[in-house]
């Protein structure tokens, strides 16, 4: 009868372990770049500012570190840190209200594509492309240029301006991440589970829910946190444009408003660019590193 056991001269092949992806340093400070912006989004209001809209004509271009204005004022006499608080909020606001609508609009529609196929997912597909191919500034701008302008005396006007502004950047995120998500799902779709779930005779729609859904999330919610910080620069560069959101309400427009200044009141400017550039890279990092954990966990399917 053979032995089957190992002999003395053979070895069992290594169990490879995968390593989980290590928290750097980088992320504990991305988390703590965004923990703070988002306490300052929904809890700016406690820290003891002046009113964000509400000029001191006394301090007009007060440098940082003044008694009464810890990061200065602007060269009309706006409160820096008030503004920077209050542009935390809209920037924040604007750019995770369109990622998720933008996200789960673009989504559903990828998703249905890449599970039913034929003409839809064909129309969806070339619908994208063609999306795609338009920059994301230009569709914004151009969605902007025809349906918002603007009156700054009209407060109407204003809002219809932050309304298409934001309808704008859903849009652009629509074919983002509905590209992702139908790519996702394509993969997932061909998978025995689904098949044996489709052959017991289970509805469309909570195989969709049930076991497509789950495991495409991942993916959308990677890309999800990198378009966030796409988001903010869009916002940014139509501000500097002349075209986002007036008034200095969100950081690209405070950035828009003090460029003029520059030379005398540079921390108008480099205030507010740190804040888009600190939160866009932290948002990238988050990005990356839930994209790590995906390809990890993929290895072990």
């Amino acid at each position: 009868m053979p032995d089957n056991s190992l002999s003395s001269t053979e070895t069992a092949e290594p169990v490879v372990k995968t390593k989980k992806p290590r928290k750097t340093i980088g992320f504990y400070l991305a988390s703590a770049w965004i923990s703070l912006v988002m306490f300052l989004a929904l809890f700016g209001w406690v820290l003891p500012t002046p009113q964000w809209d509400e000029a001191s004509y006394d301090n007009l271009g007060v440098a940082p570190f003044h008694p009464s204005h810890i990061l200065g004022t602007t060269n009309d006499g706006y409160d820096m840190m008030a503004s920077i608080v209050n542009g935390a909020k809209i920037s924040i606001i604007v750019s995770l209200v369109a990622v998720l609508i933008g996200g789960g609009i673009g989504s559903f529609i990828g998703i249905t594509a890449a599970y039913f196929r034929g003409k839809y997912d064909f129309a969806v597909t070339m619908i994208f492309n063609i999306m795609l191919s338009i920059p994301n500034l230009v569709l914004s701008l151009a969605l902007l240029s025809v349906l918002a302008y603007s009156d700054e005396n009209n407060p109407a006007s204003m809002t219809r301006r932050v309304v298409v502004l934001i309808i704008s950047l859903i849009i652009v995120i629509i074919p983002i991440l509905g590209r992702i998500a139908r790519g996702s799902a394509l993969q997932w779709g061909s998978r025995e589970f689904v098949l044996a779930s489709k052959s017991m005779g289970s509805k469309n729609f909570f195989i969709i829910r049930k076991h497509i859904l789950p495991n495409v999330a991942p993916a959308i919610l990677a890309i999800g946190f990198l378009a966030v910080g796409s988001v903010i620069i869009v916002e940014g560069s139509l501000a500097l444009l002349g075209i986002g959101i007036p008034g200095g309400a969100s950081w690209g427009s405070m950035l828009a408003n003090g460029r003029g200044n520059i030379e005398y009141s540079p921390h108008e400017v480099y205030l507010p660019a740190l804040c888009i550039a600190f939160t866009v890279i932290s948002f990238n990092w988050f990005g990356d590193y839930v994209r790590v954990k995906l390809d990890k966990r993929e290895s072990k399917i």
